[in-house]
């Protein structure tokens, strides 16, 4: 996507600028939810070797779960890859009213022909209205322009209403990691890996 487009609810989406780095900083990315995803191993030996699976279940979590997330810097044009340059990197944006509400920064690796969703974030006042999809679909085809096969995200197991939306939207889990927020405020959790094939 190279020029903006209009949704029938007056949403505009476009390649991010250089003036809404601090619009994109600003978005809300917390949420609160009453389950989280619990990852155990399963199985037993094969071959003398233990844990050979992983159990994925949802369970309630009481009381409900607020996470924020730590502020990072967001590139408003992806890693060199601004509009009409060629680049492998975009952040599209979602503004309603003139105001940013949402962003996607998305990364395009030739090699495994993949579109990884980097960042992902809707405020809160603007969920539930398609924009997280919409935003989704600017990285596909912006995945299609460049070939790609699959998009893949990470997503923490404590995301349960993020992991919702995902599947809701074609993705499966492929994967996961326990040790990968070892040694960061989000201890303990997992991540969750995602995809979907480019339609």
């Amino acid at each position: 996507m190279t020029t903006a487009h209009r949704s029938a609810d007056g949403i505009v989406y476009r390649l991010a600028r250089p003036e809404d780095a601090g619009a994109i900083e600003a978005v809300d990315g917390s949420f609160t939810t009453d389950t989280v995803f619990e990852v155990a191993a399963s199985g037993g030996t094969d071959d003398g070797v233990a844990g050979l699976g992983f159990l994925l279940r949802e369970v309630p979590a009481d009381p409900p779960l607020y996470k924020e997330f730590p502020p990072e810097e967001h590139d408003e044009q992806g890693s060199g890859g601004g509009a009409g340059t060629g680049g492998d990197a975009r952040t599209y944006v979602a503004v309603d009213g003139g105001r940013v509400c949402g962003f996607a920064a998305v990364g395009y690796a030739a090699w495994n022909r993949r579109l990884t969703i980097e960042d992902i974030e809707v405020s809160p006042g603007h969920r539930g209205r398609g924009i997280g999809r919409a935003l989704i679909e600017c990285a596909a085809d912006f995945a299609r322009e460049r070939g790609a096969e699959r998009l893949w995200l990470e997503v923490s197991s404590v995301n349960a209403p993020a992991v919702h939306a995902y599947r809701r939207m074609g993705f499966t889990l492929c994967g996961l990691d326990t040790t990968l927020y070892g040694g960061t405020p989000a201890a303990g959790e997992q991540a969750l890996f995602m995809s979907r094939p480019c339609r």
